[in-house]
């Protein structure tokens, strides 16, 4: 597997990895770094940061599995985000949900094929007065445009589109 740039995982990780050489205590602004080049964690890469870092594969997957911040499949270039904190459900976040998962053709937490959209819930955007929220990349939208939002990102209008 490459990259859009063309070289292969292992060989961007070892790569990244140059400038940690000889560093302790960096595996997680490594596994940072790798996740900011492919967007995910690639086994490959994971592979070649135990080897290159000189610990246990075990111990760099448990790090790595313990951060919900890394990735280990690779995501949309859009995400749909639909809150279900306490405020948005009250006001019919299941509804939002499945009218998105529906829109997209994705199960909470799935991506598309294609890796255009990724569809996700989380906790809480903190915007509850405007309950129910819709965060489509890092714009917050009102549930009411939410499919046009997005019939306008498979048009390739908007950001990252």
């Amino acid at each position: 597997m490459a990259t859009e740039c063309g070289a292969p995982p292992a060989e961007q990780t070892r790569g990244i990895m140059a400038r940690y050489a000889g560093r302790e205590g960096m595996l997680v602004h490594a596994l940072q770094d790798i996740q900011g080049v492919f967007g995910y964690l690639p086994e490959d890469a994971v592979r070649v940061l135990a080897e290159e870092l000189g610990i246990p594969l075990s111990h760099v997957w448990g790090v790595a599995s313990f951060y919900d911040r890394f990735r280990f499949t690779p995501r949309g270039r859009n995400t749909v985000r639909v809150c279900t904190g306490t405020a948005c459900q009250v006001q019919g976040s299941r509804s939002v949900l499945q009218q998105a998962e529906k829109l997209l053709g994705l199960r909470n937490g799935e991506t598309s094929a294609d890796l255009s959209f990724t569809l996700e819930t989380v906790n809480c955007v903190g915007c509850c007065g405007l309950a129910p929220v819709v965060v489509v990349n890092n714009d917050v939208i009102p549930t009411a445009v939410m499919e046009h939002v997005i019939a306008d990102l498979r048009k390739g209008i908007g950001e990252n589109g």
